[in-house]
């Protein structure tokens, strides 16, 4: 009797989902949509944490603020957490996934420290990438990329549903890339086409491990890999963010902050670039 060949999403056993309610207008999660959707396909168990937060306590800068006032918006936003805790648990009942949630209510740095604790403890995280240039999204993307020792998968408005069937691998030779690469192994191996995307001129793809040495690596895993050297053009980001489009990537798999993030902010980078907007979920390791 022949056996029926484990999904290669079955490596993945426990999804965490982070949320921060930051306002009383806070914009819908694609991260928890995605998220459910990710646990459903691997057979995994999801956690969602819904964070707040809280205004009041020891916050220094809020000065002479009425502490009345500040502790019925602390309550609002607490409710708010609550309350998308509550519905990501019915969801996933409905989906047939195992759920467990929590709603804390912490300071601005709790949030995102308590964030990258628990992401040690899950196979990865999934988180939303917001829609301002600094704000708390952001800060947990970047805090559990560098303290939880575990990938993070950043998704972009308008993408609720989990979808890797065409993967996008940048790839610069980096140690970063190559853990990134390492680290999605599950969703390559399970994706329809995966390609290695290089940028730059002939010196500087070749100065490392270029992708067509790579390839061999992650054909020897099972995927279906191809390899695609592009020219600079307008910039790294530009053109990775145009070939995704052409190749209607559903992931791009990408190592970060290959410069420390304070160089990125300074100076520009890839990362810190697609943090700011991406035309598909990016799959970050660092």
């Amino acid at each position: 009797m022949s056996k029926t060949s484990p999904s290669p999403l079955a490596g993945i056993r426990d999804v965490l989902v982070g949320t921060a309610v930051e306002g009383e207008r806070e914009p819908a999660s694609s991260a928890i949509g995605y998220g459910l959707t990710l646990a459903k396909a691997a057979g995994a168990h999801l956690t969602v944490q819904s964070a707040s937060w809280r205004l009041s306590g020891d916050d220094a800068w809020l000065g002479d603020f009425d502490y009345e006032g500040v502790s019925v918006i602390d309550r609002r936003l607490d409710a708010m957490a609550r309350s998308i805790a509550e519905r990501s648990a019915g969801d996933a009942a409905q989906a047939g996934v195992v759920c467990t949630t929590e709603a804390p209510s912490l300071p601005y740095p709790d949030i995102v420290s308590r964030l990258a604790g628990r992401a040690r403890l899950h196979d990865l995280t999934v988180l939303d990438i917001g829609p301002r240039t600094y704000d708390l999204d952001r800060e947990m993307i970047e805090k559990a990329l560098f303290h939880s020792g575990r990938p993070v998968i950043a998704v972009p408005p308008g993408h609720a549903a989990f979808s890797a069937r065409r993967i996008i691998v940048a790839w610069d030779g980096s140690a970063q890339a190559a853990r990134a690469a390492n680290d999605a192994l599950p969703f390559l191996r399970a994706a329809e086409a995966v390609e290695i995307v290089s940028v730059g001129n002939e010196a500087e793809i070749h100065a490392e491990v270029p992708g067509a040495e790579f390839a061999p690596h992650l054909a020897r895993h099972g995927v279906s890999v191809s390899v695609n050297d592009l020219s600079r053009g307008e910039g790294v980001a530009a053109t990775l963010r145009a070939q995704a489009g052409l190749f209607r990537a559903d992931m791009i798999v990408m190592g970060a902050y290959r410069h420390s993030p304070i160089r990125e902010y300074f100076f520009g980078g890839v990362t810190r670039s697609f943090l700011r907007g991406s035309p598909a979920p990016l799959f970050l390791a660092h």
